[in-house]
């Protein structure tokens, strides 16, 4: 069933299962259902399945750093420097965000590339 683009935007939003847009992915802060709550879809398709995620993670952290290292060098006054190291003491406290929302990006891709 081929959902809508903003039905399935929201679902990465939510966090939610790449089949059904309903399930919650996540039942902790760290730690993945491992199955949908709702329709049963096992998250994890085989061993180094969420590897991609990584490269997603890279291209999150990089959408949100480099914006925001010209943004404290043009607007904050602070030299290359300075922003790298304020860059670099914020992105442990982005870490769980880039986490979750890195899987659930390449989830959503993976489902839309090879539905099952």
């Amino acid at each position: 069933m081929r959902e809508g683009l903003p039905r399935r935007l929201q679902a990465v939003v939510l966090l939610r299962c790449p089949r059904c847009l309903g399930g919650a992915v996540f039942a902790s802060l760290w730690k993945m259902h491992p199955l949908c709550p709702s329709c049963r879809l096992e998250y994890e398709r085989e061993p180094g399945y969420f590897t991609g995620a990584m490269y997603v993670s890279y291209g999150l952290g990089l959408a949100l750093c480099a914006p925001l290292g010209v943004v404290l060098m043009v607007l904050g006054g602070l030299s290359a420097n300075q922003s790298i190291l304020a860059i670099a003491v914020m992105v442990p406290f982005l870490a769980p965000l880039l986490f979750r929302y890195s899987r659930v990006i390449w989830m959503h891709l993976d489902q839309l590339l090879d539905p099952r």
